[in-house]
């Protein structure tokens, strides 16, 4: 896989400067650094970056010049890119960049940046009589990165298909008297032989009355007949994440064990099928719940359906029940997230059934393809 083009990022480009336009804004500050690899391919964990009207203004440290030189002469390299060095602090290169570039008013990114950090650059400007306006921005490289191009579909494609290679070895080693720390470090180990660069997030192995607990990690546990196992794992290629779950049964599942599995696996299939352009992403949530309050479980389902997938393992749009605070999400052609729905039941277990999809034109294409029928090992 190769990281996104020239051409692509200048695209992306483009559609921020759109949003400084309505803004009125001359620049952006951008700190995440997902945000910051989004716009110029740049990977490192430190750096702040700068868009303007005309140039993408990259600050970072002596670790990451040679890198940002390779990049820079690949078919990957960032346009209109001018990287300033930081010699010590980045605060004090970030104004020194502002006030040599003379812009204003500027924009940073209020759900990232701490009223510390702002007080800080406000007072500086002001004792340097610098003429240098401020204003709060919300999520606008986050809802640029909801769509994803033709480069990020194509990475995400292949890291969804490539847990198939995982799943085998994993199933292998579930058994009587392992320990679910042993199975995650199979997970682990063979999404590296899978070519994953790391896992995306913490491996969730959940085994008998672990199951019912949907973020418990992997521990000490020793896993026993009758369990139910919940495996949630997810890689990261070329920066992008995938994610997935499957619910497997050590020795034949019990009645109980089928009725839960198949009411979850029922709910994750109405969520596919509501999934198509146009619609409210709680639309997609609502599909998956109604199925389990239909079946006795809807008390039992207390997270959202899904979760926005790409350079971050959660990201927008949400996939879940309407919120005050939050703003409605229609679904779009390229969207990219999970559908994970699950059944948590204290003193029996928790079935939870997850894959990836992308929003087509037409409705929606299933990114992860292993079997979603009850599993026993």
């Amino acid at each position: 896989m190769a990281l996104p083009s020239t051409a692509a990022l200048a695209a992306r480009h483009a559609r921020i400067r759109e949003s400084l336009e309505t803004l009125s804004l001359e620049a952006l500050i951008v700190t995440p650094p997902a945000n910051i690899r989004y716009l110029s391919n740049f990977a490192g964990s430190a750096g702040i970056l700068v868009l303007t009207r005309d140039a993408v203004h990259l600050l970072i440290d002596f670790r990451y010049h040679e890198a940002l030189r390779e990049l820079q002469a690949s078919p990957s390299a960032c346009p209109g890119l001018r990287m300033w060095e930081v010699p010590a602090s980045y605060e004090e290169a970030l104004i020194g960049c502002l006030a040599d570039i003379g812009v204003t008013p500027v924009g940073f990114e209020a759900a990232h940046v701490t009223v510390a950090r702002y007080e800080w650059w406000r007072e500086t400007i002001a004792g340097r009589q610098l003429d240098i306006t401020w204003r709060s921005t919300e999520r606008i490289v986050e809802q640029a990165r909801m769509v994803k191009d033709a480069a990020e579909i194509a990475i995400l494609r292949e890291a969804a298909a490539r847990l198939g290679q995982v799943l085998p070895p994993v199933l292998a080693a579930v058994r009587p008297g392992v320990s679910e720390r042993s199975v995650a470090a199979v997970i682990e180990s063979s999404m590296r032989e899978a070519g994953y660069e790391r896992i995306a997030f913490d491996t969730i192995v959940a085994s008998g009355p672990h199951s019912a607990m949907p973020h418990y990690r992997a521990g000490t546990r020793s896993l026993a007949a009758g369990d139910l196992v919940v495996l949630d794992f997810g890689g990261v290629l070329d920066g992008y994440c995938c994610d997935l779950t499957r619910t497997v049964s050590i020795g034949p599942p019990s009645r109980e064990v089928r009725r839960v599995y198949d009411a979850v696996r029922d709910a994750h299939a109405a969520a596919v099928a509501a999934v198509r352009p146009g619609i409210d992403a709680s639309a997609v949530d609502a599909a998956a719940r109604d199925v389990l309050r239909d079946r006795g479980l809807g008390e039992a389902f207390g997270h959202g359906t899904g979760h926005g997938l790409g350079l971050d393992v959660h990201e927008e749009p949400r996939i879940g029940r309407p919120r005050a605070d939050l703003p409605p999400v229609t679904l779009a052609p390229g969207m990219v997230f999970t559908i994970e729905p699950g059944a948590y039941l204290p003193g029996f277990g928790g079935v939870r059934i997850e894959d990836d999809v992308l929003v087509t034109e037409s409705g929606v294409e299933l990114l992860t393809s292993l079997p979603r029928e009850l599993m026993t090992c």
